[in-house]
Formats: structure tokens, C-alpha cells, sequence
């Protein structure tokens, strides 16, 4: 579903000639083609699934933060600005994060799913949460608050 939406949005930024959101839809395609290989190559399929592209989709905006960051830093302001509209871009892709309720409760939730009772079950706990919710909230974040929650 989301490969033909990238396809259909290229096509589109290619027609009303969009040269950021063009070299931005190529990068994104580019991306999920390697994975496509590598996921081959290790026989699990000829492509991912969609949220293995939303955890794609996550790091190139994690990196273009990091990159926007730098240019900041270093005085480079029209890069950085640069990086900042692909991140725009990349983001119409994302579902919509969770809130910090939906979030607690999201954790709640999977805690008692999978009865965990200990930091031993931080793992399963994630694994639950990721099935469901990959691209629609932070997992580091997650993580420091199940193990807050498991610690208690």
C-alpha cells in the first residue's frame, strides 16, 4: 500500500515538476529496495511489509534531524532548510504518533496482554507494542517507560 503511494506521489511531483519532493520520494524508494534485496537475499519474502517501511521511514527522519542539526550548527542554514522540507515530506507518509494518554494506555494495555510481570518481559512487551504501533510513537521512549512501569 504505501510503495504504490510513494509511485503515485513521484509520478504526481514529477509532473508538476517538484525537484525536492522528487529527490525525496527516489530516496525513500531506494531505501525500501535495498531492504527488499537484503530480505531476499536472507529468504524472508520478496518484499517488507508496510511497517518495516514506517521503521524506514523513521530512521531517514531521525537522520535528516541529525543532518538539519549539524548544518545549524555550523552555520549552513539553507542546508539545514533543506533537510527540514524532506523531513515535511517523509512526515506526510508517518501515521500520527500517539499521545502521551493513548501511549500509557497503548502500554497498560500490552503489560497485562502479555502478563508481564519483571524487566524480563521488556522484550515481549516491545515486540506486542511494535506489531501494532510501529511508526506511531518513539521506542526508545517506550522502552524507558515499560521498564519504569516493570520496575515498580
Amino acid at each position: 500500500m504505501l510503495r504504490t503511494k510513494f509511485k503515485n506521489e513521484l509520478s504526481e511531483a514529477m509532473k508538476v515538476k517538484d525537484s525536492l519532493k522528487v529527490s525525496t520520494l527516489r530516496l525513500i524508494l531506494a531505501a525500501v529496495k535495498d531492504r527488499d534485496l537484503e530480505a531476499r537475499r536472507k529468504g524472508n519474502g520478496d518484499q517488507i511489509s508496510d511497517s518495516n517501511i514506517l521503521v524506514i521511514l523513521a530512521k531517514l527522519i531521525k537522520q535528516r534531524n541529525e543532518a538539519a542539526e549539524l548544518y545549524t550548527n555550523a552555520g549552513r542554514n539553507e542546508l539545514a532548510e533543506s533537510e527540514s522540507k524532506e523531513i515535511e515530506i517523509i512526515n506526510t507518509f508517518m501515521p500520527k504518533m500517539l499521545t502521551k494518554i493513548e501511549l500509557d494506555k497503548v502500554i497498560d494495555d500490552s503489560i497485562s496482554i502479555v502478563e508481564a510481570k519483571s524487566l524480563r518481559d521488556l522484550g515481549r512487551v516491545i515486540s506486542k507494542i511494535k506489531e501494532d504501533y510501529t511508526g506511531r510513537c518513539d521506542f526508545a521512549d517506550v522502552t524507558q517507560m515499560i521498564r519504569k512501569r516493570l520496575e515498580r
